[in-house]
């Protein structure tokens, strides 16, 4: 349970440092520039549905989905939080600064990213018989097809 609860929030962490990173670009490198600022939002809302599709995708090889979903649902979450609120302290605003809103738009933008790029991931693993389940089933049906030696009674 503890390797759980760390799992979960170094993912989190993670996903929060992808924000972090694009706030201070955004703020030192093209502070006032809101075309560049909302590309550099977007490539950060980008790069967080690309990690939650490479998670996804090594979890789904190894655990059933009920195992694994839990978990990147937690850390998806804990990250927008942190994300949402902590966030925009890094570069110098608050959270409700741009009005409801963008503060709500950010919320659906990273829930969206977050959503597809897990199922991205898990397509991914299934559309390439590598998930947790058609790995089961190959198993079950190389066990069922592959008849043991008859033992002949005389």
């Amino acid at each position: 349970m503890k390797q759980r609860g760390v799992r979960i929030a170094v993912l989190a962490a993670a996903l929060f440092g992808i924000n972090v990173v694009a706030r201070l670009v955004a703020h030192f490198g093209f502070s006032g520039d809101d075309a560049a600022e909302n590309r550099i939002s977007i490539a950060m809302f980008a790069a967080i549905g690309l990690v939650l599709a490479t998670v996804t995708f090594v979890r789904a090889q190894r655990v059933p989905p009920g195992i694994w979903l839990p978990d990147l649902a937690a850390a998806a979450i804990g990250g927008m939080l942190l994300t949402i609120l902590v966030g925009p302290f890094v570069s110098g605003d608050y959270p409700f600064s741009g009005g409801a809103g963008n503060f709500f738009s950010q919320v659906w933008l990273y829930g969206g990213f977050a959503i597809v790029g897990t199922l991205l991931g898990y397509w991914i693993a299934t559309m390439l018989g590598r998930d947790y389940r058609s790995k089961s089933l190959r198993a079950f049906t190389v066990a069922k097809t592959t008849k043991p030696r008859r033992v002949v009674r005389r």
